[in-house]
């Protein structure tokens, strides 16, 4: 018995996350196995529904959180939520709570929560990649 235990830590286990990212004024939801095995039948519950795309899209509701049928060893799956401006101005949850479970190939079951505090990312400064000068000009020129 210790044996096959043994062996299996030796082939490792899936780990799946779910994180928010901020990169320069965009937030985005990334599903991540960070574990050394696939992970089957992902899915992923949020504690309240929050929207993105402007208020235009239920992103806690997506079919992506609902049955990831193989998310491979070091793999991730993101997807758009918003503009850091837009989700805060409509006043979207900024705790949430996200519960991950899946399966490895042996179907043991592997659950987890994850706290997410998205306020942190209310006040960061960055700085764009063009000048609103070539914005303008830019706009001008496609016109």
């Amino acid at each position: 018995m210790a044996k096959k235990k043994a062996a299996e830590d030796a082939r490792g286990t899936p780990e799946v996350i779910l994180e928010v990212l901020f990169d320069r004024g965009v937030l985005s939801v990334c599903i991540r196995n960070i574990g050394t095995r696939a992970a089957l039948k992902v899915s992923v519950s949020f504690d309240r529904r929050f929207t993105g795309l402007g208020g235009a899209k239920e992103i806690s509701s997506l079919p992506l959180f609902k049955n990831v049928e193989f998310l491979g060893p070091a793999r991730e799956i993101v997807t758009l939520l918003d503009t850091s401006a837009s989700y805060f101005m409509r006043e979207q949850p900024t705790k949430i709570a996200a519960r991950v479970s899946y399966h490895d190939a042996d179907d043991r079951k592997y659950e987890t929560t994850i706290h997410h505090d998205l306020d942190i990312y209310r006040e960061l400064s960055w700085i764009s990649s063009t000048t609103e000068h070539e914005d303008h000009e830019r706009g001008k020129s496609s016109a």
